[in-house]
């Protein structure tokens, strides 16, 4: 029996478990252009400050022009990550970051290559199942010749990750509990306590007949056989009648 496919961070069967994200592994999370409309609408909405929505304030400043809310960097980020990584990857929740960090301004315009490197993996011990991915991702930006120029962002951060689902052996005659066998398929010693009843049990055993324990005071004299001479005293000892 197979485990039920696990889903990737978009909802698709995943095909990458934490088993493939090993320490040393590089992703290419493609290249992102800053688009300036959409940077401005980010930072009017979330982030509202002189310099990422007044375009002469800005100019007019030291920084030469608008630049981007590091959140809408970030943003950025985290869209690549999914569209190249988690869409592939039996991802779940994040457990959290510890580092970002915006290195230099982001500019409409701006060319970024996005990538992702796994720094260390472990199985989870809060979530059975899935497994601690550490990642660190970055953001260059390029020049004209599409080399990397300049790194505007380092983030460091967790994921968990779904470990690849096993193919269950089928049940065979070992692994079929003794409760479920038949009585005559169980070993002597696990059969119940009764034992052979009516016209299965032997009439000549007498240890089926008698008391498995018995007190010393009632002890009662052997068993008499008719061609047995009579006990020296007290009379033939009475004979236990057999089944």
């Amino acid at each position: 029996m197979t485990t039920p496919a696990a889903r990737s961070g978009t909802g698709q069967p995943a095909e990458l478990f934490f088993e493939d994200l090993v320490p040393g592994l590089t992703v290419d999370l493609g290249v992102v252009t800053v688009d300036g409309d959409e940077m401005v609408a980010f930072a009017r909405r979330f982030d509202p400050q002189w310099y990422h929505v007044d375009l002469d304030l800005a100019g007019e400043s030291r920084h030469g022009g608008l630049i981007a809310s590091g959140f809408y960097t970030v943003s950025l980020f985290m869209r690549a990550y999914v569209d190249h990584l988690l869409s592939r990857a039996a991802a779940d929740a994040s457990p959290g970051l510890e580092e970002l960090r915006w290195l230099a301004p982001v500019r409409a315009g701006d060319r970024l290559a996005v990538r992702v490197d796994v720094m260390g993996a472990r199985p989870s011990t809060a979530r059975p199942g899935l497994g601690t991915v550490s990642l660190t991702g970055t953001m260059l930006r390029l020049g004209p010749d599409d080399r990397p120029e300049q790194e505007v962002l380092r983030t460091r951060f967790r994921g968990w990750f779904a470990a690849r689902p096993t193919e269950a052996e089928p049940a065979g005659p070992a692994d079929t509990p003794e409760a479920d066998l038949p009585e005559a398929d169980l070993p002597e010693a696990d059969r119940p306590d009764h034992g052979p009843t009516g016209a299965d049990q032997p009439a000549s055993d007498p240890a089926e007949t008698r008391p498995a324990e018995t007190d010393p005071a009632e002890t009662r004299p052997a068993e008499t056989r008719p061609d047995e001479p009579e006990q020296p005293e007290g009379g033939p000892a009475k004979a236990e009648p057999h089944d």
